[in-house]
């Protein structure tokens, strides 16, 4: 991974935190930069963004104390995606992450080649949202 895609990387999580890049614009300069996806870990407080070749850079989350419940509510992931995908005024991306791990959720594994996203509990439920067409 060169420096360029490492910063690149790490602005798309800044604006993911700061609401100054969409999901889709995040999703267009990844691709766009190369990577294939990425995961987010809410365990480790981490976001790993991965290149075709296996090449991967980890970088740290914004700091929380919120705890991943263990019951896994896919339903309620979900709602919280269409919150997500609305975009009001009210959503920002940390009450995202606060939100859904208290509906069990520990992390999410975003595939650019399989336009999805998949949800994942502490006992390995899922729940997957595919790309909006």
């Amino acid at each position: 991974m060169n420096a360029q895609q490492t910063t690149i990387a790490q602005t798309c999580l800044d604006g993911a935190y700061d609401g100054t890049m969409s999901f889709p614009e995040i999703v267009g300069t990844l691709i766009g930069s190369g990577f294939e996806g990425y995961t987010v870990d809410y365990r480790l407080n981490t976001t790993t963004y991965f290149l075709p070749d296996g090449d991967s850079v980890v970088l740290d989350n914004r700091p929380v104390e919120d705890m991943v419940a263990l019951a896994f509510d896919a339903e309620g992931v979900g709602a919280q995606v269409r919150w997500a995908q609305a975009n009001p005024p009210d959503y920002s991306y940390g009450a995202f992450c606060k939100n859904v791990k208290a509906m069990g959720c520990a992390g999410y594994m975003v595939s650019f080649p399989g336009r999805r996203v998949l949800y994942f509990g502490r006992t390995a439920e899922t729940h997957v949202e595919h790309f909006p067409s």
